[in-house]
């Protein structure tokens, strides 16, 4: 299976620009907890998340109008839409992440959740997340 087989197109993505509450009103809206975090022409630079705002945002005692490019996460781990699903299951259990951007020419397409993968194959999703999830043991 490909991933531009599940990935959900016509995400909503926020400048670093934007203020973090301006991206807290869109998560509510849009009811998601992540967000691409683009430039002109949807090209990918980074990620904000709930978990970044609370954080980074709240936990660091930040005003809500600070801008996404302080407190966004700048790794950007992503796939293509051409790319086999696997792929993408691999890249997220390595990378300790539950969302994945599809991009082409680095522009952002789409992005596949693990509830996307649930929704075609929950066997797969399990151990994606369960790998998703690890974390190393503080000594």
């Amino acid at each position: 299976m490909l991933c531009e087989e599940i990935m959900k197109r016509n995400v909503a993505c926020v400048s670093p620009d934007d203020t973090a509450q301006s991206a807290a009103r869109l998560m509510l809206d849009e009811n998601v907890g992540f967000l691409p975090v683009c430039e002109e022409a949807k090209k990918v630079i980074g990620a904000i998340t709930d978990r970044d705002l609370a954080i980074r945002l709240v936990a660091g005692g930040l005003p809500a109008h600070s801008k996404i490019g302080e407190i966004m996460t700048r790794e950007v781990i992503s796939c293509t839409p051409k790319d086999d699903i696997r792929l993408a299951e691999r890249l997220m259990a390595r990378n300790h992440k539950s969302r994945m951007m599809c991009v082409e020419d680095g522009r952002l397409v789409g992005v596949i959740s693990l509830s996307d993968i649930a929704q075609k194959d929950l066997g797969r999703a399990a151990q994606t997340l369960a790998e998703v999830t690890t974390r190393e043991a503080h000594a």
